[in-house]
């Protein structure tokens, strides 16, 4: 199915979960005189694809603003941008690489623990459906993955699995306090990339009605904590500093408000090696 949008085009496909016997939705957001143009693109995957394009369909009601981000920053380079879709009541699930032991959950319910398999369904489905089909540039220095919250909590542990695929992250508002321990056992086995690039942020004001459920204590504070620890790990591992670009916003909570606001020096940062 194809749809105009301005000078973009949207093209949705429907992707199949082995894992899951079951289908998910992916969108592709095409740049100006894609289909005129012969030449070959960077790829920007973003999670939480409902949130992604239309505010209509966004849980927060509103998205991440893409296609108005695109139009009024002619400096960004033409990409392609993925939305893929959570799985909506399984999102904490896919979202999360390890079972969730860190939190205050009733002894009866059990979440984490499907982020492997969902990330192995990006990188092993997606990604060689989107190279095969459209005109990339496939390699890890044009490829970027982009999530939120738990979104930024699968693109951190992606960037790690996946570094030689993957060499751009945006990571907003890192929720790394759900899985705090297990994060940190996982990266400290494991050698990160020193030539990736990193996008960071949180505001101040972070936390929502969801978070409460699932831990105790200052939301606010664990969210900072999160991006410091996870800006410190990075650095301990080889990142060069100027490969990485970390923000703490005043005033700003967890929500797509402020992480749009925020999209565009995001792509400006991840991309500025492109050719």
């Amino acid at each position: 199915m194809r749809q105009s949008y301005f000078y973009l085009k949207l093209e949705t496909h429907e992707l199949p979960m082995a894992y899951k016997k079951e289908k998910r939705r992916v969108r592709v957001l095409l740049p100006k005189d894609y289909e005129e143009e012969n030449r070959h693109y960077p790829v920007v995957y973003m999670h939480d694809g409902q949130n992604v394009f239309y505010s209509s369909e966004a849980f927060s009601g509103c998205s991440w603003k893409v296609i108005p981000a695109i139009k009024r920053n002619p400096d960004l380079p033409k990409m392609i941008i993925v939305g893929i879709d959570n799985g909506e009541q399984e999102r904490i699930n896919e979202y999360t690489p390890w079972k969730i032991t860190e939190s205050p959950l009733p002894e009866d319910i059990e979440l984490g623990g499907r982020g492997t398999e969902f990330a192995e369904f990006i990188m092993k489905v997606v990604k060689p459906f989107i190279d095969e089909n459209y005109r990339t540039k496939s390699d890890k220095y044009h490829t970027a993955m982009i999530g939120s919250s738990l979104g930024g909590n699968i693109s951190a542990f992606m960037g790690i699995e996946y570094k030689n695929q993957i060499g751009c992250l945006g990571i907003f508002s890192l929720a790394n306090w759900i899985t705090n321990q297990a994060f940190d056992h996982y990266l400290d086995r494991e050698t990160l990339d020193p030539e990736q690039r990193v996008y960071i942020q949180v505001g101040t004001e972070e936390g929502d009605d969801t978070d409460r459920k699932l831990m105790y204590g200052n939301m606010k504070q664990a969210y900072i904590d999160c991006s410091l620890k996870y800006y410190k790990q990075l650095i301990k591992g080889q990142v060069p500093i100027e490969q990485i670009d970390l923000n703490i916003f005043s005033d700003e909570e967890h929500n797509e408000v402020y992480w749009s606001k925020h999209l565009p020096e995001c792509l400006r940062f991840l991309s500025a090696n492109w050719s």
